[in-house]
């Protein structure tokens, strides 16, 4: 299927997004049979859908990257970002977000507003994305499209304005009221029919008409006075201000349907042509230019090249996928363009318009479309494509942070060789996923929680043939001690010719925050300084091995004070292992001590979670700090130790029914309590048993 030109006021694209399972997929699916853009309608329940084409995607029967598709109706056409539901992928969603116009928000008719509502709806205000709601499954079991639309009505309020109300729910579920024009529609098996509006719904239907003259009127003042003096507002008026509010995000229409079957779906596209903003509306994008100036730049297609890169997909057959957004200006197939982030010249290659799994080669890509080219070199998600000649940036995308940790390994031998690689091409894909080394010498993958891990893990071994596993991070304990002590160090060995000699006696005592200090106050020569930077070293390496538990020893000083040395069988070696004996032998005497890392957490929450999440707190050894309200979310400030926080991203998504997020950072160390360092002295101690070293 061909793409005819279009012009700016006929280009429409919108993110679909919304909680998991509420049948996004599904109805891009259908929107995009019913343009004739597919030639069978896939399903998500068989593995066949055109926007779930990742062998992931089709095991799990769900989305988990975001899928575009571009099909034309009625001459406009019509771009869709497919975003998953699942809170481990909200990067996908805030990168449809910054793709497109508009944003279709689809909440499943037999269930409340959830997390993953919620976050869509705070992530459309922050970037000002002009909305609509889609109440969808209104024919399954349980479906109530009038709660669904009350209930949306009580967390986002009177902005909410309903454009249709349901006729029947669940398994009477048969059609639709239109309330602007006051009109009724009947699903025949194929098509909404126009029927007479039901008897019994006449008030209901006066009832939810003035809830959307109520939201509508305040888009323009003329037909807010006519609304509160009980004048009658003309549906070409009501139309008008739908558009105008609609645009300027100060309301949100409501429409009903089902996306499995399809009624209610001709007038969803209606409504996304009608009320959803073209390019054209949505005014100048704001860039930086060279000197760092602000620059506004027109949506117009003869103006300077303005590209958003929103996605990169790692394929190892087409090598990188970049999905495009042209803001200003066309982008043509073979050609250059400049990316002013990193200061490099890309070759553009062939251009490509999305249709789900398909890919159309398309000439150019104008102000205002969506796409892709494979094989650029330095680009990567965010990053912004211009001219050399004009070079602009858009500011940064702003993305979760990742807060779950896992310790990574390869599988096998043969798996070491591919990790590293294979990481670094998998985390261009995945911009909330982190590499990081820990203290205790792991490396550590950092994601948005357990699926993410699993996806990650699975599609490492897909793509690129790297097998790893995973296991909690070890935690990077220290030892130190606390008490003040004087202990000898004695190594004598006699060999046939050189011996080796080496004697000291160190004084040991406790050094907070300083790490590992030496120093020496050797009195007339009973050790030569050219045996002082053997000594010193026998202290700094056992130290770093440990001594107790197998965790670096700090935070003390150990000053050498007197030894002896002989002639011959003297030298730095000797000098080294003998003051490695004292260390270990004095440590044991000067009350030992293991600390833990101690990191400050701030967790937001709505305020019904507080004394659940307290709790739980508790429950990690956490001590609360403080408690503070940021823009109506509570947030408390805790300490909670590192070796508690493992998991805490998956329980706290539990806890909170995933509207909790927090940040950890370090804070201090401490002194682990008794039971559980006995317990770490203990493994430590068995694992040196089990693999017959002392």
């Amino acid at each position: 299927m061909t793409m005819k030109n279009v012009d700016l006021p006929h280009l429409r694209s919108v993110v679909l997004a919304g909680h998991a399972g509420s049948g996004k997929t599904t109805l891009g699916e259908q929107l995009l049979f019913r343009a004739g853009a597919i030639p069978r309608q896939g399903r998500v329940d068989d593995g066949t859908s055109h926007l779930d084409f990742e062998p992931e995607e089709q095991k799990r029967r769900e989305s988990l990257s975001l899928a575009v598709a571009t099909f034309e109706t009625d001459g406009t056409r019509i771009t869709i970002v497919d975003t998953p539901g699942y809170l481990d992928f909200a990067a996908e969603v805030v990168s449809g977000f910054h793709a497109t116009d508009g944003a279709l928000l689809v909440i499943d008719a037999s269930g409340g507003v959830e997390a993953g509502l919620e976050n869509t709806v705070a992530l459309a205000r922050a970037t000002n994305t002009a909305t609509c709601f889609f109440i969808n499954k209104c024919d399954r079991e349980n479906a109530d499209p009038t709660g669904a639309l009350d209930a949306l009505r009580d967390a986002f309020g009177n902005k909410i304005a309903p454009l249709q109300l349901a006729i029947g729910a669940a398994e009477t579920f048969s059609g639709y009221v239109d309330l602007v024009h006051r009109k009724a529609y009947h699903w025949d098996g194929a098509k909404d029919t126009e029927i007479a509006i039901p008897p019994e719904l006449e008030g209901e239907v006066a009832r939810r008409r003035d809830q959307l003259l109520e939201a509508a009127s305040e888009a323009d003042d003329d037909v807010l006075t006519k609304y509160l003096e009980g004048e009658d507002v003309t549906d070409a008026e009501l139309e008008a201000c739908l558009r105008k509010g609609v645009k300027d995000s100060v309301l949100a229409p409501v429409l009903v349907g089902s996306a499995a079957i399809g009624p209610g779906l001709r007038a969803l596209l209606d409504a996304v042509i009608r009320y959803l903003p073209s390019p054209a509306d949505e005014g100048p994008a704001t860039a930086t230019d060279r000197q760092g100036a602000s620059a506004l730049i027109d949506p117009d297609p003869d103006g300077p090249l303005l590209v958003r890169v929103f996605k990169t997909a790692a394929d190892p057959f087409v090598g990188r996928l970049t999905y495009l957004r042209v803001l200003s200006g066309t982008l043509h197939s073979q050609s250059h363009a400049w990316n002013a982030s990193r200061d490099a010249d890309e070759r553009i290659g062939q251009l490509l318009l999305l249709h789900g799994k398909e890919q159309e080669a398309i000439g150019e890509l104008k102000a205002g479309e969506i796409g892709a080219v494979a094989k650029l070199a330095a680009t990567v998600t965010g990053d912004t494509l211009s001219s050399r000649e004009t070079p602009l940036i858009l500011p940064a995308l702003e993305f979760p942070t990742p807060t779950l940790m896992v310790a990574i390994e390869p599988q096998t031998k043969a798996d070491l060789d591919k990790m590293g690689p294979a990481l670094q091409r998998m985390l261009e894909e995945e911009t909330t996923a982190r590499l990081e080394r820990s203290e205790a010498g792991e490396q550590i993958l950092v994601t948005m929680g357990e699926a993410h891990t699993a996806v990650i893990i699975e599609r490492l071994k897909r793509k690129f043939g790297s097998a790893i596993i995973t296991k909690t991070p070890r935690v990077p304990y220290r030892e130190t001690i606390r008490g003040k002590i004087q202990v000898h160090g004695r190594y004598k060995k006699q060999t046939g010719g050189h011996g080796m000699f080496g004697d000291v006696w160190l004084e040991l005592e406790p050094n907070p925050g300083a790490g590992v200090e030496f120093a020496e106050r050797v009195v007339g020569g009973s050790v030569p300084k050219q045996f002082f930077p053997g000594i010193e070293k026998g202290i700094r390496e056992t130290a770093a091995e440990g001594v107790i538990a197998g965790y670096p020893l700090s935070d003390f000083k150990a000053t050498l004070y007197d030894g002896s040395f002989h002639n011959v069988d003297s030298n730095e070696l000797s000098f080294k292992i003998a003051a490695s004996m004292a260390l270990k032998d004095g440590v044991h005497q000067a009350k030992p001590a293991l600390m833990e890392p101690i990191m400050t957490v701030q967790v937001r929450i709505p305020e019904a979670y507080m004394g659940e999440v307290n709790r739980d707190l508790n429950g990690r050894r956490g001590r609360v700090l403080g408690m503070d309200i940021k823009d109506g979310t509570q947030v408390i400030t805790a300490n909670v130790p590192q070796s508690e926080l493992f998991s805490y991203a998956t329980e706290l998504r539990s806890i909170t029914g995933g509207r909790g997020t927090f940040a950890a950072t370090l804070d201090h160390y401490e002194d682990v309590p008794a039971h559980l360092a006995e317990k770490v002295i203990e493994d430590h101690r068995r694992q040196g048993e089990g693999s017959g070293s002392h």
